[in-house]
């Protein structure tokens, strides 16, 4: 079988082999639940207890402000909704939202507002990012929460954490941010950028997928979302997944080790690829490319469907994405190029290619004239 061409690495990495022989002892012979006392159950806590210490260390933070959860979509609607309910036992109901959110913060903070918060969705520019000046005008006396994500994961977009967290600060409200996407290609420094609340998933940088990591700075009060035992120092019920937990911590680690010159030749990369197809006319880049993540770069390609392309480049051996993977089933046009001011059909013409670091020029080669053939025998029909 012809091996495939892989652009879709915003969407999840494979698993590295490396992260997956140091998780295998923990599904056999170190099998025990880190909540037991006895020796086997401590050896699985001490595992834990490693791990976060590493991611810890790794992201300026202290153990006891790291908590495990099954991955992105529950650290956020735990930052979301913890933070909300919390901030409304002191009288605060307002929350203040970018509209490029992810669908894990994005659905929650309507559901918020289902129940009865008010929701002001902060607007981002043409380029895809978020202007400070917005950021203040959105809140008011009644805010507790600000969401405002790292980095997008249909643009790559980067957003101003650091300034958009002073902000927050001055206005006696906490902030949270989805570092998912940018967790593999940005180092992060929480107590540097100064958020309360910062998330990030193992599958993102080659690790397993249905674990990540909720950081919660120390005095930030906020609700558990999952109920149960009393696990991860009572504010998440269930019992962690210790091989998980063990992986996401050594392909972090990895990940941060190699995190340079990984970029240097996804960018690479990437800009290869741009260089492939500049004899295609009628393409236009979405968002930022000066000011984003090395690894996404979403294309409008006038006169086609996305919904096409995708069928015929994967009929041709290669992987790529119209937007978030957790919106790949909608017919609707995506949120984020929406919000950037892109028509409906504009947004329906646009492709997000992702690269990692196993890609290779000539995949980026075969790829490039796959997409020139494509575009033009779509624009056939139009």
């Amino acid at each position: 079988m012809e091996q495939r061409i892989y652009f879709d690495h915003a969407a999840t990495t494979p698993l590295d082999t490396e992260v997956l022989q140091k998780m295998l002892p923990y599904f056999t012979a170190t099998f025990g639940n880190p909540d037991s006392p006895h020796a086997i159950g401590r050896k699985a806590t001490n595992a834990v207890d490693a791990a976060r210490d590493l991611i810890a260390e790794r992201i300026h933070a202290k153990p006891n402000e790291i908590y495990f959860t099954s991955g992105g979509t529950e650290s956020g609607n735990w930052a979301l909704r913890g933070g909300a309910y919390a901030a409304k036992a002191r009288g605060k109901t307002h929350i203040a939202v970018s509209t490029i959110e992810h669908h894990a913060v994005k659905e929650t903070a309507l559901t918020l507002e289902k129940e009865g918060f008010q929701v002001t969705w902060i607007p981002v520019n043409e380029g895809g990012r978020v202007a400070l000046s917005d950021v203040t005008a959105a809140i008011n006396e009644k805010t507790g929460l600000v969401a405002v994500m790292t980095a997008n994961n249909e643009t790559g977009v980067i957003q101003p954490v650091k300034e958009i967290a002073q902000i927050a600060k001055e206005k006696n409200c906490l902030f949270f941010t989805d570092a998912v996407q940018a967790a593999p290609y940005m180092p992060i420094n929480v107590k540097e950028w100064g958020v309360d609340m910062l998330s990030i998933s193992a599958h993102k940088f080659y690790g397993p997928k249905g674990c990540g990591v909720l950081y919660i700075r120390g005095g930030v009060k906020t609700e558990r979302l999952i109920v149960g035992g009393e696990q991860e120092r009572g504010l998440r019920g269930g019992t962690v997944n210790v091989p998980s937990v063990v992986g996401l911590a050594a392909a972090y680690q990895k990940n941060a080790d190699t995190m340079s010159a990984s970029n240097a030749k996804i960018r690479a990369l990437r800009d290869r690829f741009l260089k492939e197809i500049e004899s295609l006319d009628g393409v236009k880049i979405n968002g930022d490319l000066g000011n984003s993540l090395p690894s996404v770069l979403n294309l409008q390609f006038e006169g086609i469907h996305n919904a096409d392309f995708l069928y015929k480049m994967d009929l041709g051996g290669v992987c790529v994405a119209a937007g978030s993977a957790c919106a790949s089933a909608s017919i609707k046009p995506s949120h984020v190029l929406t919000a950037m001011g892109l028509t409906d059909e504009q947004a329906r013409s646009s492709v997000r290619f992702s690269f990692g670091k196993s890609n290779t020029e000539e995949e980026i080669v075969k790829a490039a004239d796959l997409t020139i053939k494509t575009v033009k025998e779509l624009r056939k029909f139009q």
